[in-house]
């Protein structure tokens, strides 16, 4: 996965003071370099996004955070053009027709399963065909 030249630095500023969710965040570098090598990310100031030919799924911090989630976890969001039904689905939105924008919460290097990819997957698809 191609990343900038700032990249170890600016993940170090993202993760400042987190190093259990920087542990959560490069089990999800892992899968995610693997399953798209041709991919592209980007560390922002509020988000860690993922890119093909546009935005497909993002990692953050959670801001606002609901009260059942555990203290330390990543959020990973991406969109599909139908919403998902999984009890492991935190949020799912619609906010735009037909683009339903979902966000898991990952809390432990296990939740990178290969169901979470297989929803990344279809999410770069996804945004691989969109105009």
């Amino acid at each position: 996965m191609e990343t900038s030249p700032y990249y170890a630095a600016d993940l170090g500023l993202y993760f400042t003071g987190r190093p259990l969710e920087l542990a959560l965040y490069e089990a999800l570098f892992h899968a995610m370099d693997t399953a798209f090598p041709n991919g592209r990310v980007k560390v922002q100031k509020s988000q860690i996004s993922f890119y093909g030919r546009h935005l497909f799924a993002a990692a953050s911090l959670p801001v606002r955070r609901k009260k059942d989630w555990p203290e330390h976890c990543l959020l990973v969001t991406f969109g599909l053009e139908y919403p998902l039904s999984s009890p492991r689905i935190a949020v799912v939105t619609e906010p735009y027709p037909n683009r339903w924008t979902h966000h898991v919460v990952v809390a432990r290097p296990e939740d990178v399963d290969e169901e979470l990819l297989g929803w990344l997957e279809e999410a770069w698809t996804f945004s691989e065909h969109k105009r």
